[in-house]
């Protein structure tokens, strides 16, 4: 989405960050890809591109208050995950 000036967002790292978040807590809970996106509704494949870090896929608050109620963390803790840090 470009904003009004012409320049682009570019929230990939932020992406990838969320999604490497969400395996991380997915695995402490001793879940598979599978087991996750079973109780979330979304395909496997899906669930797989979310936490690949060598893609940015878009993922919906929707989908993001799921996986954390399956995960049962708050929504919030995904997005101030940094493996970095």
């Amino acid at each position: 989405m470009d904003k009004k000036d012409g320049t682009a967002f570019d929230n990939s790292e932020r992406y990838r960050d969320l999604g490497c978040a969400i395996a991380y807590y997915r695995k402490r809970k001793n879940l598979t890809q599978e087991q996750v996106a079973d109780r979330v509704g979304i395909s496997r494949q899906h669930m797989g591109a979310i936490e690949a870090p060598n893609m940015v896929r878009a993922i919906s608050l929707e989908v993001v208050f799921n996986i954390a109620t399956v995960l049962e963390i708050e929504p919030y803790v995904l997005f101030k995950f940094n493996p970095d840090k």
